[in-house]
């Protein structure tokens, strides 16, 4: 069995993030990322889910207790998915994404690091990452609850995780600093390390989705982290789409793709079938 990691992030203050950068810029470069979008501009076209979700509480910090999104499949296998928001926060889009995932044949909890606040707007992103930037452990325990509450309280065999931006730092931290409750890992966009030391915990396969024109990730780091993986005998599948800017697979952003972000979802849906059941 591997020890708990979540150690590893306590000198991370802003781990939170998309970009490659220091910890000390990060929120700086991804409000650059966003300097044109918001939450909600686009009206691109989808395929609605058909499963429903409902709110939860699953977290207690202190006296503050944590409610998330959760979808329920029609029918249940046995396999759950945590699901990390953007650094927009726990929206409507998000709670779109967890009930496409419960479409899937997995149950989904949308897990909420902002504790029940959300961003319209680039200026109040920017304070909730730099806020969560600064509580890397108050998160650490928010991740750590989540998934006890997917696998002790629902009965979740096998957990997967995946996050966009934001969310997508998050999964790849949860990945490594809980190599025994995570089966499978998916990264949109997010931070990556390329330590091999640290990526020496990864226990699950991972799928990683990102986009050419990502300045926040430029593809030389994505590289460096596929081949890191690689070397350390890592399962990891990564994709870089040719022309897609960061947060290409967000249909209520400015920069969504269609092409590509239904070619990732594909490979996303793909992925946890193969290794969730």
């Amino acid at each position: 069995m591997h020890a708990p990691r979540w150690t590893h992030l306590a000198g991370l203050a802003l781990i939170l993030a998309c970009g490659p950068s220091s910890d000390d810029d990060y929120v700086e470069r991804m409000a650059r990322e966003h300097r044109d979008d918001s939450p909600a501009t686009g009206a691109a076209d989808r395929e609605a889910p058909v499963s429903t979700g409902e709110a939860v509480t699953y977290a207690r910090l202190g006296d503050v207790e944590v409610g998330g999104y959760l979808a329920r499949p029609t029918e249940p296998g046995g396999s759950a998915v945590l699901v990390i928001h953007e650094w927009w926060g726990l929206n409507d889009n998000i709670r779109a994404m967890a009930r496409r995932l419960a479409d899937a044949g997995h149950l989904a909890l949308a897990v909420d690091l902002y504790e029940g606040e959300v961003a319209e707007d680039r200026d109040t992103a920017r304070a909730l990452a730099t806020r969560a930037g600064d509580r890397v452990e108050r998160g650490e325990r928010n991740m750590r609850q989540a998934l006890a509450y997917l696998r002790n309280e629902l009965g979740a065999e096998k957990v997967g995780v995946i996050g966009w931006c934001f969310g997508g730092s998050w999964s790849l931290a949860t990945a490594l600093n809980e190599p025994d409750g995570i089966d499978a890992t998916v990264i949109y966009y997010g931070r990556l390390r390329t330590d091999e030391e640290e990526l020496s915990a990864l226990a699950s396969p991972l799928l990683g989705i990102f986009g050419e024109l990502d300045g926040g990730i430029p593809v030389e780091t994505v590289r460096e982290f596929e081949a890191a993986l690689e070397r350390l005998g890592k399962e990891a599948s990564i994709h870089v789409y040719e022309g897609a800017d960061h947060a290409f697979a967000n249909p209520t952003g400015t920069r969504y793709q269609a092409e590509a972000a239904e070619d990732a979802w594909a490979k996303t849906v793909a992925f946890f079938a193969e290794h969730l059941g």
